[in-house]
């Protein structure tokens, strides 16, 4: 199973979800990865009453193990459904990877 898939598994099995989207980012960034960089966009009712930070660490939570690896770095866009809706239901494209060798001359 993809790394994509896994997420999506966890993520619909730990979460009441009206809107997931996820993007792997790998092609991003410079190096091998091809399955570790990854922006995620969550809209659930289960993040009312959550600052922020509880809501990463609930997200961190559900994917405890992909943390450890194969996952890398995680974007994360979470919010309710009232807040998605404020925000137009768009989130900002990530921007391009500078680290490694893309930031050298």
């Amino acid at each position: 199973m993809s790394t994509e898939a896994i997420i999506k598994t966890k993520l619909e099995a730990g979460l009441s979800i009206e809107h997931l989207t996820i993007e792997n980012e790998s092609h991003m960034h410079s190096g091998p990865a091809t399955d570790s960089h990854f922006k995620v966009t969550v809209v659930s009712e289960d993040f009312l009453g959550k600052r922020l930070v509880q809501r990463h660490q609930l997200i961190y939570g559900l994917l405890a193990d992909e943390m450890k690896h194969p996952i890398h770095a995680l974007s994360m866009h979470l919010f309710t459904q009232q807040e998605w809706q404020a925000k137009g239901e768009t989130v900002m494209p990530s921007p391009k990877c500078l680290g490694g060798s893309k930031g050298e001359h």
